[in-house]
């Protein structure tokens, strides 16, 4: 049967085939979608319910400190003095030194699994980089501990600091455990995370490019940079930002081997403190109603965090979808 090529259009625009919310002539079909979006507002609720509760759980922290809490430096519980900008600079150094390690050794893994890794390679090594996920975040803190903060003090710390002991970044006494522990366990933390997304995002890139770019003489070098990478740009950033999420949401690990000393210095041999981390160690300890508030008030302040991470994410992942390819390519 011959089909029309008004028909065909029509057929492709779903918009006039989907009907109206209250539309649907079945009653199970109106069933369903009232259960899939009620599903759907379950979601915001939840978010508004979770925003809701830990601003009135801080309520006393702001009315006491107001915008100044963000910027204090001095966590006293004794004189009931709270300030989060240590843990705020914990949090944030922490996790831009985790991306500084963990993104190129992930996209490198991620190229080498979709575009260079033979068969019989690509799948073991795959699955071993995916269980690295699934280990959980204590026996990553156990092995920073007993493993990690030991080699870090004697192989990497001691040499840092005789070489470069002049510079603010690894001046001080090395003792393995502080901000580069921190970092560093992070790292290896997020990088199963990048590495798999990135690796499924090369992987949906049409075949055909790759094929065009090697019938014109490209090396596979040439190949992966501009034509793989390219098209795989939105979905990259969006890796890196979820890995970004993972590293500032992380507890446990973090909390065994940053140092956990509210203070802010140049320095990666010092101790450092984490948001996460400090509601963690201090949240069953905090006996006045100040300090349980000024603890909910840096759980909102992660949480306002993370929301305007992903917003700035999605924003960014748009605009990179949105450019033409030259724009992409230049």
């Amino acid at each position: 049967m011959a089909v029309s090529v008004t028909a065909l259009g029509r057929l492709s625009l779903p918009r006039r085939l989907a009907p109206a919310f209250w539309g649907e002539a079945h009653l199970g079909d109106r069933a369903f979608r009232l259960c899939t979006a009620a599903f759907a507002a379950g979601a915001l609720l939840t978010l508004a319910a979770l925003a809701l509760q830990m601003t009135r759980a801080s309520a006393l922290s702001l009315r006491r400190f107001g915008p100044g809490f963000v910027l204090g430096t001095e966590w006293d519980p004794v004189r009931e003095s709270f300030g989060a900008l240590p843990f705020l600079f914990g949090t944030v150094v922490s996790s831009a030194l985790a991306l500084l390690i963990a993104v190129p050794v992930s996209l490198g893994a991620a190229i080498f699994l979709s575009e260079l890794a033979p068969g019989w390679l690509r799948s073991p090594i795959g699955f071993l980089l995916e269980l690295l996920a699934a280990i959980p975040s204590v026996v990553y803190g156990l092995w920073g501990i007993f493993v990690l903060a030991p080699w870090l003090r004697d192989t990497v710390q001691r040499p840092l600091s005789g070489a470069l002991g002049g510079l603010p970044f690894f001046s001080g006494t090395p003792r393995g455990f502080g901000m580069m522990a921190g970092g560093l366990i992070l790292a290896i933390m997020v990088l199963p995370t990048i590495a798999s997304v990135s690796r499924e995002v090369m992987r949906a890139v049409p075949v055909g490019l790759r094929e065009a770019a090697l019938a014109l003489g490209a090396t596979r070098w040439e190949t992966v940079r501009h034509s793989v990478l390219p098209s795989a740009r939105s979905g990259l950033v969006g890796a890196i930002i979820l890995g970004l999420g993972r590293a500032l949401g992380e507890t446990m690990a973090v909390t065994m081997v940053i140092g956990n000393r509210a203070e802010i210095s140049a320095s990666l041999f010092e101790p450092g403190y984490t948001m996460a981390s400090v509601i963690a160690n201090e949240f069953t300890e905090a006996a006045g109603d100040l300090y349980l508030s000024s603890l909910a008030e840096i759980g909102l302040l992660l949480f306002g965090v993370t929301l305007l991470l992903n917003a700035l994410a999605r924003l960014l992942v748009w605009r990179i979808a949105r450019l033409p390819d030259g724009a992409r390519r230049a």
